[in-house]
């Protein structure tokens, strides 16, 4: 076919009338195929439905290019348009490198993504296509060029991951589709049948994208593995890759046998082949030679591992708390448990330990006589067993190869008959996911080669794909599941069998945990006896992986527990009960407390910025946990601790130059019922006991109400809320994603259940606390999981009527300033951030009657208090004052605000939380009983100002200190930071705060300016929510109270702290 016969037929065709993209594939193939006889343009519905460009162009099976075909007058060919063809071309842009983008008669050719040219062979006319014959010879070189591209030398290691990681994209992409493409027509294909047995046997909770994601990680580690051992650098392919990858791992190697053969899924093949075509272009060895020294990483591989999951998609890392262990850490760990190993078990080789100790082990053979049924044998196996049950990519036991080899310098004869029968046998991993499964294997074996280490036999080495935090799974019948089966068969082994001496590594970080079957949930049941408590925060996968190990070191008797981790559990209050089992366990117990915890705002002793080794928010510290079997059962073991502060780059170098015998250990001293795993002053405890705690005198509580979508249920005004309300009321859901685009469905919220809510539960539209002076629209309702999230309607009923709310958190990591009142009903971060800690609770002064199912504001005068009758009678026969439950003027009595009134004083004395501030932090406060009935009275009086000025109900708010002295739009325009903030008289404390570049605050003391009320700063905050808002009259208004409440409130605290409480 010549290109004016093309012409010709397409133009017949377009004049039909009724012609599609899909019209012209046929004539667009034969011309490619006549211009080009070698090549072949493969045209596949099936493909193109799972995300394959419309035509592959092969030569001998090799693609050497790829075309997307539009319809003829397409308007985006250039992909700029978000509603046209952008997402599509981009995604190929980055994943394909030799692309043509055409209408059928305008071409347009990209190589690595850049755009090279454009030729168009005809044009579009009232009279139809007509032909441009002036451009033929430059579109035939065109297309020639194209079909014999030769894809770039790639040399940079960063070059080559954004490659693979391209590739690697499309192929999940193509995955994704297939799978769903599978599950809508009910059709069996292989792959469909793998992501079920994955589900089955490893993530039980897996999606199909999730499934796509691993599936194209794997093929593409698994052929960059291939050809690293690759020594026919001229040739590669999936075929050779197969052969390629390395006997030690034997499920990759049969996936690849799969990938490999003639059985592929030919809508995956194409992508597979041209990921082939990436590593032909390269020598893998080469470019990562010097990857490490240029980087400063030991290890290169698994550095470049991390450029590549950037490169690939870096949520995918923190969905499943995936982090790269730095080097420091890994070598502390291991060295500690090697010193650890020859100091406390006597095992002067340490980690190089050879002895071997007689198991019982299960065999096939029934025998009814045994315990277990079947016929037990003595086996001999090595004393020094480890295990790494979060393998990841191999870190930590790659570390012990490392260190252990250190110790045979010089002895370089015996390395390889003591690695194949001394070391291997000893070094066991579990992983979970396939991508990070197949690089610990490449790793270890890579670093085993550059050892020296040389086989004499087929030896696989023991890291296995597998849940470690589940039993062994059968065979469910599939191939892909019985390779599955075989790895988790081997792995359990090892759960079963090998007593495991030395647990190590850095479990995942994952507090929405999905290992939730019973054999780990009954496990873990021992770190919640006894709790009673309302919220128990121990389903975080880090968690479970503490007592796995322990469960290892207790089933073995003896043996070392060493992780890296969150540290929330050394002194997180529902942690008690884990922390008493572990000294249960444990005869010593050694806590690096590492710091870094962003969300705590942590710094140094000295003020100066304190840095995580990780990039992660949360805190972590390392842990070393030994049980020598020589404590006594009734004993608890001893806790060491050390703090280390600082820059991450001074972390790294103090755990590089540092042994654990070196480490300047703080013994603790702890005391039930908390057990603290960190230093705490229990001098004042006596003294603090002896009060009554806020959460008993005052029982009833709650947090404040979780919209789960701020952005919706929470409104500025009584209009826009309602606004929201009709479209919830009127449109369809489909609508209202549209409309309301910052909100997305989540597990704890969707637009259907919000709908269905508004249209069918009973709900108010009420005021609320959002935070401390900022009071907002919102609506309540009886039930929880509809427009409302959480709406804690047993607490917040009672605020609905005339009430008074005390607002305590239940634990803080910051010095304590949390408390506050309400007259309203609250929302749940109003005093801190939920995730920081120092949230607080409600507890309502008053109880209403429980409405018949109505939502009411009606005051009824049936209400009782919200207090406790035996601590009442104890402060009434104190100060020798009758109690009575509503607030009378006869003398010598008290009601329940002016109980309230005492603690809400109490609370604010200075001298009360600095010298209680330890245990502030970690449960609700004790309030000391009033010590006589003048110092009482002080404090109610004190109190109820304090009250009445957060209520901004007292006349003292009125009278304002500050001014508002320009004309303007009101708009607030600034960030209000550091920069829009001006002290202007620093002998006063008296400073500015500008809301645009004409308008400001003025007058502001810097004492309000910087005054906390938990986690928030009111003067600051009040403005930072109203950015590129306009503030009405009121709301200047308003904001000129807030800095008198402040200042008053600073005044007040210094009056409280000149009545003696403590």
């Amino acid at each position: 076919m010549t290109i004016e016969n093309y012409i010709d037929n397409i133009n017949q065709r377009y004049k039909l009338g009724n012609a599609t993209e899909h019209t012209f594939r046929g004539d667009l193939q034969q011309l490619l195929e006549s211009l080009v006889p070698e090549i072949r343009a493969t045209n596949e519905p099936k493909r193109q439905s799972c995300g394959a460009p419309d035509y592959i162009l092969t030569k001998k099976d090799i693609p050497v290019g790829f075309i997307e075909a539009k319809d003829i007058g397409d308007k985006d060919l250039e992909g700029k348009k978000k509603s046209v063809n952008k997402e599509q071309f981009d995604r190929y842009k980055a994943s394909l490198d030799n692309l043509i983008f055409t209408d059928y008669i305008d071409f347009h050719l990209y190589n690595n993504g850049e755009f090279i040219t454009k030729i168009a062979i005809a044009e579009i006319t009232e009279k139809g296509i007509i032909a441009l014959p002036q451009n033929f010879e430059r579109f035939e070189n065109l297309i020639k060029n194209f079909c014999v591209h030769i894809g770039q030398n790639i040399k940079s290691p960063k070059k080559l991951a954004e490659m693979m990681a391209g590739k690697a994209r499309l192929l999940s992409d193509v995955i994704g589709k297939a799978l769903i493409s599978d599950e809508q027509n009910h059709q069996n294909s292989t792959l469909r049948e793998q992501k079920q047995a994955f589900k089955e046997i490893l993530i039980h909770d897996i999606t199909p994208k999730g499934f796509a994601d691993v599936y194209a990680q794997t093929i593409a580690y698994g052929m960059f593995a291939a050809r690293l051992h690759d020594p026919t650098l001229d040739s590669f392919s999936r075929q050779e890759a197969a052969e390629l990858i390395p006997k030690s791992n034997p499920f990759l190697r049969k996936l690849f046998g799969y990938i490999a053969g003639p059985d592929i899924d030919d809508r995956i093949k194409w992508i597979v082949e041209n990921l082939a075509e990436i590593f032909l272009a390269c020598n893998v060895e080469d470019i990562l030679k010097n990857y490490g020294k240029t980087t400063k990483m030991e290890d290169p591989i698994i550095h470049f591992y991390e450029t590549f999951l950037a490169e690939y998609d870096p949520k995918l890392r923190k969905a499943r708390g995936v982090w790269y262990t730095p080097a420091p850490v890994v070598n502390f760990i291991v060295r500690a448990v090697d010193d650890i190993l020859k100091t406390e078990f006597d095992l002067p080789q340490g980690l190089a330990d050879t002895s071997k100790t007689k198991i019982s082990v299960s065999t096939q053979t029934a025998d009814k006589r045994s315990a277990t049924g079947y016929r037990q044998m003595e086996q001999e196996v090595h004393k020094v067993q480890i295990l790494d049950p979060a393998t990841g990519t191999g870190t930590f036991l790659a570390e012990v190869i490392k260190h252990v080899h250190k110790k045979f310098k010089g002895q370089e004869g015996i390395w390889s008959g003591y690695v194949e029968n001394h070391l291997l046998p000893r070094l066991n991993g579990f992983e979970l996911l396939m991508a990070s499964y197949a690089m610990a294997h490449l790793q270890l074996d890579l670093l085993l080669k550059e050892t020296g280490f040389k086989p004499t036999k087929d030896q696989r080495t023991r890291v296995y794909l597998t849940n470690s935090l589940e039993e062994y799974h059968p065979d469910t019948g599939t191939l892909f599941a019985n390779w599955l089966s075989s790895e988790a068969n081997e792995a359990n082994h090892i759960k079963r069998d090998t007593p495991v001496m030395c647990v190590i590594g850095n479990p995942p970080y994952a507090v929405s945990s999905t290992n939730k079957n019973d054999w780990i949930q009954d496990l873990i049941s021992d770190y919640k006896k006894n709790l009673n408590e309302r919220k128990i925060n121990l389903d975080d996968d880090y968690i479970k992986f503490i007592r796995y190990g322990q469960h290892y070191i207790d089933k073995n008797g003896s043996g070392i527990l060493a992780y890296i981790s969150n540290n929330s559990f050394i002194d997180g209050i529902t942690h008690r009960q884990m922390r008493k089992h572990l000294l249960e366990t444990f005869d010593k117990i050694y806590i690096l407390d590492l710091h870094g915890n962003a969300k705590k705002k942590e710094v140094c002793p000295d003020g100066s910025p304190d840095q995580n080794v990780f990039d992660i928010m949360q805190g972590v510290s390392i842990n070393i946990f030994v049980k020598t079997g020589s404590k006594k059962k009734t004993e608890l073991g001893k806790v060491y601790h050390y703090d280390l502060h600082g820059k991450r780059n001074h972390k790294y170098e103090t755990l590089n130059n540092s042994t654990i015998s070196e480490i300047k250990w703080s013994k603790l001293a702890f005391k039930k019922p908390y057990y603290f795993f960190v230093p705490k002053d229990f001098e004042l405890i006596k003294n603090y006991e002896k009060g009554f705690k806020v959460n008993e005198i005052l029982s009833l509580n709650s947090n404040g109400i979780e919209t789960k979508c701020d952005a919706l249920a929470i409104q500025f005004s009584k209009q826009k809320l309602q606004n929201v309300i009709n479209d919830f009321e009127n449109e369809t859901i489909e609508f209202l994603k549209t409309r309301y685009m910052e909100k997305q469905d989540s597990s704890g919220w969707t637009f259907a259940r919000a709908k269905e809510s508004i249209l069918n539960d009973t709900f108010k539209q009420v005021k609320i606390n959002y935070r401390p002076f900022d009071v907002r629209e919102t609506i309540i309702t009886k039930k929880s999981g509809g427009f409302i999230g959480r709406s804690r309607f047993e607490v917040m009923q009672h605020l609905l009527q005339p009430n008074i709310g005390l607002i305590i958190p239940r634990q803080t990591t910051q010095d304590y300033r949390h408390n506050f009142i309400t007259d309203k009903i609250i929302e749940g971060n109003f005093t801190a951030s939920a995730k920081l800690f120092g949230t607080g609770c409600l507890f309502p002064l008053y109880l209403y009657p429980k409405s018949n199912g109505q939502l009411t504001t009606e005051q009824t005068t049936e209400r009782k208090p919200n207090i406790n009758q035996e601590i009442v009678k104890k402060i009434a026969e104190t100060l020798d004052l009758t109690f009575t439950d509503e607030k009378k003027t006869t003398e010598n009595t008290f009601a329940p605000i002016d109980i309230l009134d005492f603690i809400y004083a109490v609370l604010h004395s200075p001298t009360y939380r600095e010298t209680y501030n330890e245990f502030l932090k970690i449960d609700f406060p004790r309030v000391p009983y009033p010590k006589d009935k003048d110092a009482f009275w002080q404090l109610v009086k004190l109190g109820r100002e304090i009250r009445q000025i957060h209520l901004l109900k007292s006349p003292k708010v009125e009278d304002f200190i500050t001014t508002y002295p320009k004309d303007g739009n009101n708009v607030i325009t600034t960030k209000v930071a550091k920069k829009d903030w001006e002290l202007f008289d620093e002998a006063k404390g008296l400073g500015r705060i500008w809301i645009n570049d004409e308008q400001y605050f003025d007058n502001i003391p810097l004492t309000a300016w910087e005054f906390y009320i938990g986690g928030y700063q009111p003067a600051q905050k009040w403005l930072k929510d109203r950015q590129e808002r306009t503030l009405e009259f009121d709301d200047i208004l308003h904001y000129q109270k807030i800095i008198v409440a402040l200042s008053e409130t600073d005044r007040l605290m210094k009056e409280i702290d000149k009545i003696e409480i403590i």
